[in-house]
């Protein structure tokens, strides 16, 4: 996720987010897996996916906080 599809990420909705945040999580899961048995090509893929996960937790947080204030 760049920096332009951050602020798509930003326009969507919880639901969206969420459904967003479980596909990267099972993907994460398995690449992680893949890893594990025969290392990936391109190692970086693990840290981006990670920081795609957390970018979105940070949204979906924001959006929480947003409502109850």
């Amino acid at each position: 996720m760049r920096n332009k599809n951050w602020s798509e990420m930003r326009n969507m909705t919880d639901v969206e987010l969420n459904a967003k945040l479980n596909e990267l999580q099972d993907s994460f899961f398995k690449l992680k897996f893949r890893n594990s048995v025969t290392p990936v090509k391109n190692s970086l893929e693990i840290r981006e996916m990670r920081k795609d996960i957390a970018r979105i937790k940070t949204l979906i947080a924001q959006k929480k906080e947003s409502i109850t204030s």
